[in-house]
């Protein structure tokens, strides 16, 4: 099975990606990673992304698409696989739909997790980390055990990161609406879209997942 995870930064695609690809042994593909590993290869196209990103630009529709073609090719992808990250854009989406319909294995869901703005920045600004070790918390969800040291390094304050502040994480989330909720309605319109409620725990939203899924018509 192939299955795009879609939603706003912050609503938690890798947590729950990671669990549900885990536990039906297909990989998570995430562009973050593949654009270490391109990088850390120094692949032709790694290199390339890393010569924009290096210019300060965004990495390339082209570039991206390339990589995603690449990974989802290897062995470990035969059976299925979940993609967080890709696409982000309909021309992103076009093209994955173009790469697996020439290898005849069509995308089979689009699983969408939603949450409210204003929890996703509550959530998202309560990110902290150690500057020593760089493990993270949540002083909402997951905090250390004083709520203000790193366990691992009791005097040591933790920090918020520049990206987890309240104005920046509000402007991701409007890039997000404006370029990548457009996939929305693009995979609705091919019916394939299943919309789940973000909130809860984890297990709470693992579960509605595969019952959206299930609901959908789809089986895992």
């Amino acid at each position: 099975m192939r299955v795009v995870l879609l939603g706003p930064p912050g609503v938690g695609k890798g947590t729950q990606g990671r669990r549900l690809a885990a536990d039906r042994g297909w990989p998570l593909i995430s562009t973050g990673e593949m654009l270490r590993d391109a990088v850390s290869r120094k692949t032709p196209v790694g290199v390339e992304a890393r010569a924009q990103m290096d210019a300060g630009f965004l990495v390339s529709d082209r570039v991206m698409i390339a990589l995603v073609r690449d990974r989802i090719s290897h062995a470990d992808a035969a059976r299925g696989f979940v993609l967080d990250g890709f696409p982000r854009t309909v021309p992103q989406a076009e093209a994955l739909d173009s790469t697996l319909a020439d290898r005849r294995t069509p995308l089979d869901v689009a699983l969408l997790l939603s949450v409210p703005e204003e929890d996703l920045v509550k959530r998202m600004s309560g990110r902290r980390e150690c500057p020593v070790c760089k493990r993270a918390y949540n002083m909402v969800t997951a905090p250390s055990k004083d709520v203000i040291h790193c366990d691992d390094h009791t005097d040591t304050v933790l920090v918020l990161r520049p990206d987890d502040a309240p104005e920046t994480v509000r402007r991701r989330i409007g890039v997000y609406r404006d370029q990548t909720e457009p996939l929305v309605g693009y995979y609705r319109r091919q019916e394939k879209l299943a919309e789940v409620i973000g909130s809860g725990t984890m297990d709470q939203v693992q579960e509605a997942l595969r019952d959206a899924l299930e609901r959908d018509g789809t089986r895992i």
